[in-house]
């Protein structure tokens, strides 16, 4: 019996599907040899000098076919994750862990009148029953699912993330911006006056890693167990806080008819210093991941999102135009007396600058 407790929206519906310890044996082996045929593709594509999809089928497909027992479309996905990770050049040297199968629609399928789902494996094929709620249902009612991936989580659960093609409706056509301000006092201020405070981030960012040393430091099975335990807590809570603040901004957003406009902080930890102390924070803040949270949710909504240059927003008066000086959360104004909270100001130059903006619905990466 599978259970799917998640479901995500992007351009695509991705579901998430349990499978229980006990069917887990007989994924074992595919796992293991998907996983070492990614690692001989990666090694003959590295001899070629190419990450060429077709030079490297051509390399290496009869040879990983007859090593690992694949069938021919688990080869071709084996081929194809490959040449695609190591177009990345933070993971030219990786090497791949059985964690995961890539399917497509010719080794995997959807049976919608029982609610089931098809794999192949080595040497034979599984169907697998699930326990869906309505929402799921309806979801993947009368939609046809062309491709999966089964994932091994660290907790030894597997879930099955199935992708669903879906419509998102067209965004409404305004010249009315509302700016959103990032930061790391505050997560996010937007041109409403609407704080999305950190408090919270930063109790989580200063906590965590003092637990961490100090289980390091004992060095005991205990400790190493509790380690373990944490791993991923941290990440998990900011990708919640995210969540609910992307969600937040989306709503304000579609209620008040305006399209969303965003700082462009590409490259700010490599543009920006700070002191030691302050690193770890610094290097922690996972803004780019609450711009992928907005960009999709607000896809979903309907509504348009633009990003625009973030220079001296946080220095210019948004009543005169004129650089002020801000310290701290206060902004000041030395031409037209302007006095109130420095983010608030951010995101009102923000929303000026993003309502002159006429480009294209910024895309989910």
């Amino acid at each position: 019996m599978i259970h799917s407790p998640l479901w995500k929206r992007y351009e695509q519906w991705p579901a998430s599907f349990f499978q229980p310890q006990r069917n887990a044996p007989n994924w074992t082996r595919p796992r293991r040899a998907f996983a070492d045929a990614c690692n001989h593709i990666a090694d003959v594509a590295r001899q070629i000098h190419s990450t060429n999809k077709v030079k490297v089928q051509h390399a290496c497909y009869t040879d990983i076919r007859e090593r690992f027992g694949l069938s021919a479309n688990l080869a071709i996905r084996a081929i194809a994750r490959v040449c695609a990770a190591l177009k990345v050049k933070a993971k030219a040297h990786s090497t791949f862990e059985p964690t995961s199968i890539d399917y497509d629609q010719r080794i995997f399928s959807f049976r919608e009148w029982d609610w089931t789902f098809s794999l192949t494996l080595l040497s034979s094929r599984q169907r697998m029953e699930t326990a869906l709620g309505p929402w799921q249902k309806g979801r993947l009612k009368g939609q046809t699912p062309t491709s999966a991936t089964l994932v091994k989580r660290r907790d030894g659960r597997f879930f099955l993330h199935v992708q669903v093609k879906g419509q998102t409706p067209k965004p409404t056509q305004t010249s009315r911006a509302l700016g959103v301000d990032l930061g790391r006092r505050r997560v996010a201020v937007d041109s409403h006056g609407t704080p999305y405070d950190a408090t919270e981030v930063e109790r989580l960012r200063s906590r965590y890693p003092k637990v961490r040393r100090s289980l390091q430091a004992k060095e005991t099975k205990g400790a190493k167990r509790t380690l373990k335990r944490l791993s991923g807590r941290e990440r998990r809570h900011m990708h919640a806080i995210n969540h609910r603040i992307s969600r937040g901004i989306v709503d304000t957003a579609r209620r008040s008819q305006q399209h969303i406009a965003l700082e462009d902080l590409t490259g700010i930890r490599q543009r920006t210093t700070v002191r030691q102390v302050q690193r770890y924070l610094h290097n922690s803040w996972a803004f780019y991941q609450l711009r992928q949270f907005i960009t999709y949710k607000a896809e979903d909504a309907g509504v348009s999102v633009v990003l625009v240059d973030p220079a001296y927003t946080s220095k210019t008066c948004h009543c005169c135009g004129t650089r002020g000086h801000r310290r701290a959360l206060k902004f000041s104004c030395i031409r037209c007396g302007y006095v109130g909270d420095a983010d608030y100001n951010a995101a009102c130059n923000i929303a000026t600058a993003g309502a002159q903006v006429t480009g294209p619905v910024l895309a989910t990466d």
